[in-house]
């Protein structure tokens, strides 16, 4: 599980240096792409390669996951990291996220978040107040 908030810095040559608690469970590999809110997903080669299993019991009569699916797959780069612990993000996938030298790296549970330091900011300060006043469950039975 992946939890926590880093700040690490991007390099000139468009990569990053995994938190230290997270190198161990995505030194097998992992896949990097686009995800909601113009942040990307890290996923551990295995969880990606599992949820794609799922997304194709979606029907192909289904336009709307036709196209959830060909934005989600086509911008998807698998890839492992180096010795240092660093991996290259894509100059398309940087772009997507407005990825500059600051960076917020985000543990999501079964993912990894890589967000715009100033974007992270902003969507913490939007969500914080809604989280904090919520009374009733998110996800009946769980949260």
């Amino acid at each position: 599980m992946f939890l926590g908030t880093y700040e690490p810095k991007l390099d000139d040559k468009g990569r990053l240096i995994l938190p230290a608690k997270y190198r161990e469970q995505l030194a097998g590999g992992l896949v990097i792409t686009r995800g909601q809110e113009h942040c990307l997903y890290v996923f551990k080669v295995e969880d990606f390669m599992q949820m794609q299993e799922d997304a194709r019991k979606a029907p192909l009569s289904n336009k709307e996951a036709r196209n959830y699916l060909r934005v989600f797959l086509s911008g998807a780069v698998d890839q492992e990291p180096d010795k240092q612990g660093r991996i290259t993000i894509p100059a398309n996938l940087r772009a997507y996220a407005d990825l500059e030298r600051d960076l917020a790296v985000i543990g999501a549970g079964s993912r990894v978040e890589i967000w715009n330091s100033q974007a992270w900011t902003s969507f913490l300060e939007e969500q914080e107040a809604a989280f904090a006043e919520r009374d009733e469950e998110i996800i009946p039975g769980v949260l």
